[in-house]
C-alpha cells in the first residue's frame, strides 16, 4: 500500500468511523468482515474531528499495534485519533487521564493504582459485592416485574462498589453517572463536556484534599499516601487518576451486564447449562466480552514512526483506529465468531486491550459480572425480556455500547 491515510479523499470509499450497531445490535458492525477481507488496513474518517486515520480489523494487526511501544497513545498529540470532543488549542492544557499517556508518565501512574487491582484484594471485596447484589435483587423481588434492569441492578451494583473502593458517600452516584455519559456520549459538545470535566475537577480536588488531611481505608486514601514515593506527581495527577476511576466503575461494568443478560436470556439451552453448572461462569464471562466488545473504538494510537501492518505502512504521524471488536470477531482466531458459545476457550480476546494499556481493572471486572450474572440466575430462574430483543433502547450514540434501559420481568 503506497497511500496514506491523509491522501484518500475524494472519489474512494471513506466512512465514518466508530460505525454504530444498529443492522444488528448484538454483533460488531457487518462491515468489519468485508474490512478484515478486502482491505485489513483501511482508511477511514474519525467521526469525532474529521481527520483520516487507518483502520484495523484483524486480530493479529490490533494486537501488534496494540503491543507496539512505537504506536503512541499520547492524547496531546494533534494526530491522536481523539474519540471525545476536544478542541485542539486546549490539547497542552488539558489534564489527560493516564490512559491517554506513553511511558514514562503512564507507567508511573499506572503503578499508583495497580496495587488496588491485584487478584489478592479483588478477592477479598467478593463478601461485599455478594451483599450488594443480593441486596439490590432484594429489592427488585419485592418490586416485582416488569421493571428496568439498568436501573435497578446494572448500574448501582457497580457504582455502589465503587463508590466503597473510593471513598465516595453513595449519594454521589447519579452524579457520577452524568459525567460519565457527557463526557462518552459521542454527540456532546465540547462545551458540554469541558464543563464536565471541570465540575468533577472541581469535586475530585475537594475529595481528595480531604482524603490527604484524614485518610480512611480506601483506594483514593491509599493512592494520596504514595504521592510522596513519586516525585514527578502532584495533587493535580491524582484528581485526573481519580478522574478515570469515575468512569471505569460507573459505566462499562453496568453496560456488559445489561446486554450480557439481552444475549444470555437469547441462548436459553447455554443459559440452562450455567443455571446447572455454576463452574461455567467464568469461561461464559469471557466469552460474553469477547462477544460484546463494548468499547470497540477506545484503542487507539498514533505512530510514532513508520510501522509495517498487513502489507501497508502506517506512517509516522498518522492516527489509528485499532478495533478491538473486529479482532474479537476475527474467525482466524476466534472460529464462527459470530457464534455465542460459553465452551469456546476466548482467553486473549482484547476487550480489556493488550500491552502496557491493559485495563488494571480487569479483575475486578470479572469479579463483578460472575457475581452478577450467577446470582441473578439463581435468584430469578424466570427472568425474561418483557421487550422485544429488537426494540430495546441500545446507545448507538455513546463511547461504551450498552443500554439506555432493560425492562424484564419474570
Amino acid at each position: 500500500m503506497t497511500e496514506t491515510a491523509d491522501a484518500v479523499t475524494t472519489g474512494t470509499e471513506r466512512p465514518d468511523f466508530p460505525l454504530d450497531r444498529r443492522r444488528c445490535p448484538l454483533a460488531v458492525p457487518q462491515e468489519y468482515e468485508r474490512m478484515r477481507e478486502e482491505n485489513p488496513l483501511a482508511p477511514v474518517t474519525n467521526r469525532m474531528t474529521g481527520k483520516p486515520v487507518w483502520a484495523l480489523t484483524r486480530y493479529r494487526d490490533v494486537r501488534q499495534v496494540l503491543g507496539d511501544p512505537s504506536m503512541s497513545s499520547n492524547a496531546r498529540n494533534p494526530s491522536y485519533p481523539a474519540q471525545f470532543h476536544v478542541p485542539e488549542e486546549m490539547l497542552p492544557y488539558i489534564a489527560f487521564p493516564f490512559p491517554a499517556m506513553d511511558p514514562p508518565e503512564h507507567t508511573v501512574r499506572r503503578r499508583m493504582v495497580i496495587p488496588e487491582f491485584t487478584a489478592a484484594r479483588i478477592n477479598k471485596l467478593r463478601p461485599r459485592m455478594q451483599q450488594i447484589v443480593d441486596t439490590q435483587i432484594d429489592q427488585m423481588l419485592a418490586k416485582g416485574g416488569p421493571l428496568d434492569l439498568m436501573a435497578e441492578l446494572a448500574l448501582p451494583v457497580p457504582a455502589l462498589l465503587f463508590c466503597e473502593m473510593l471513598g465516595v458517600d453513595p449519594v454521589h452516584i447519579g452524579y457520577f453517572r452524568r459525567y460519565a455519559e457527557t463526557t462518552t456520549g459521542r454527540d456532546s459538545t465540547q462545551e458540554a463536556v469541558a464543563g464536565a470535566i471541570a465540575e468533577m475537577d472541581e469535586f475530585l480536588d475537594e475529595l481528595i484534599t480531604e482524603k490527604t488531611k484524614n485518610p480512611g481505608d480506601d483506594l483514593l486514601s491509599r493512592i494520596a499516601a504514595r504521592l510522596p514515593d513519586e516525585p514527578t506527581l502532584e495533587h493535580e495527577d491524582l484528581v485526573a487518576i481519580a478522574r478515570v476511576l469515575v468512569i471505569a466503575g460507573s459505566d462499562t461494568t453496568a453496560n456488559v451486564v445489561s446486554l450480557g443478560t439481552v444475549v444470555l436470556l437469547e441462548h436459553p439451552e447455554q443459559l440452562a447449562e450455567l443455571k446447572a453448572d455454576p463452574s461455567l461462569w467464568p469461561g461464559a464471562v469471557e466469552e460474553l466480552l469477547r462477544f460484546l466488545s463494548i468499547l470497540d473504538s477506545a484503542t487507539v494510537r498514533v505512530a510514532t514512526h513508520d510501522v509495517e501492518v498487513s502489507g501497508g505502512t502506517i506512517r509516522q504521524g498518522e492516527g489509528v483506529l485499532a478495533l478491538n471488536g473486529a479482532a474479537n470477531w476475527d474467525p482466524e482466531r476466534f472460529p464462527e465468531p459470530d457464534r455465542f458459545d460459553i465452551h469456546r476457550n476466548a482467553e486473549g480476546h482484547l476487550a480489556f486491550s493488550y500491552g502496557n494499556h491493559m485495563c488494571p481493572g480487569a479483575n475486578l471486572a470479572r469479579m463483578q459480572l460472575e457475581t452478577v450474572f450467577r446470582t441473578l440466575f439463581e435468584r430469578i430462574p424466570e427472568l425474561r425480556l418483557a421487550a422485544d430483543v429488537d426494540k430495546l433502547s441500545y446507545m448507538f450514540d455513546a463511547h461504551a455500547y450498552g443500554l439506555h434501559e432493560l425492562p424484564v420481568t419474570w
